[in-house]
């Protein structure tokens, strides 16, 4: 079955500095954390450590479409109960 994302909601993970999601493969829940600096490149911002929950969590939105596809891809390639994204992963 393929990979779906039916629940929009994401959440800031600030001891981690990035942002997490869940998407569905059938009846599993398949757990995502994206780096902030991975939102924040793409998006022209600065990244980093200062880099704000509403920052990032508004790269999410922007760039969820983006982000979605490459958890997808990977999701794929590399089937694992939880999967870790960073910047390398858009290129």
């Amino acid at each position: 079955m393929a990979l779906n994302f039916p629940n929009p909601s994401r959440n800031f993970d600030a001891s981690r500095n990035g942002v997490r999601f869940v998407g569905h493969d059938g009846v599993f829940e398949v757990p995502f954390f994206i780096e902030a600096d991975a939102l924040m490149k793409p998006s022209g911002a600065a990244g980093g450590i200062e880099t704000t929950q509403a920052e990032c969590l508004a790269a999410f939105d922007r760039l969820r479409s983006a982000i979605h596809d490459v958890a997808r891809k990977i999701h794929n390639t590399r089937r694992r109960s939880s999967y870790i994204l960073n910047a390398s992963d858009f290129r």
